[in-house]
């Protein structure tokens, strides 16, 4: 069984954040076929096209694409601020898309996952971090989709897993449903290059 190096991008930086317990509970259903890491996003200067191959670039900014270039797939989740995406999160897919013609994100497969302590679990944030990510040209999984509503505290141990129940059950769901995506996307490729 092949194991897939996982980036998880969160889009909160709240330490006790419900999407980082997600993301974590995620991969730990997964750990067999997912070996994944949270890349920190906080630390990143606001993109500048100015800085694009001078001195003055962000020593972060080369972190940050480097360790997504190396990769296999990529795991969204984020809450939703305002109807949109997190602008933490936003200016990571720009970071990560620049210099012109050199994205890391490209042909990454990836999935995106929102939740929130509201009934609507973040799809106004979803779809927007789904269209960046389809214009990058990353393959995302179509389905499931994963709009978590009403998560909050008792959602999770005092590990910072899931607990047994509904949620947990979604979450096994996504986490099977992205492995099987990461695995059909790199032996597709892999077939197209054996042409």
């Amino acid at each position: 069984m092949t194991r897939y190096t996982i980036a998880i991008i969160v889009g909160s930086l709240r330490e006790a954040s419900f999407n980082r317990k997600v993301a974590r509970s995620l991969c730990a259903i997964e750990k067999d076929r997912l070996d994944c890491s949270i890349i920190e996003i906080g630390d990143l200067p606001l993109y500048n096209q100015d800085y694009d191959g001078t001195p003055q670039e962000p020593a972060s900014y080369a972190r940050f694409r480097e360790a997504v270039a190396a990769v296999d797939g990529i795991l969204f989740v984020s809450p939703e601020y305002n109807r949109g995406m997190p602008g933490v999160l936003k200016n990571a897919i720009d970071v990560g898309s620049r210099p012109y013609g050199s994205s890391v994100w490209n042909q990454k497969p990836a999935a995106i996952v929102t939740a929130s302590p509201g009934a609507i679990g973040g799809f106004g944030s979803n779809h927007q971090i789904r269209q960046s990510c389809v214009f990058l040209n990353m393959p995302v999984m179509p389905h499931p989709e994963a709009y978590l509503g009403h998560v909050n505290d008792d959602s999770f141990g005092d590990d910072g897993l899931v607990k047994d129940g509904p949620l947990k059950d979604i979450l096994t769901g996504l986490a099977n449903a992205f492995a099987d995506w990461v695995h059909l996307i790199h032996e597709a490729r892999g077939l197209i290059a054996a042409k």
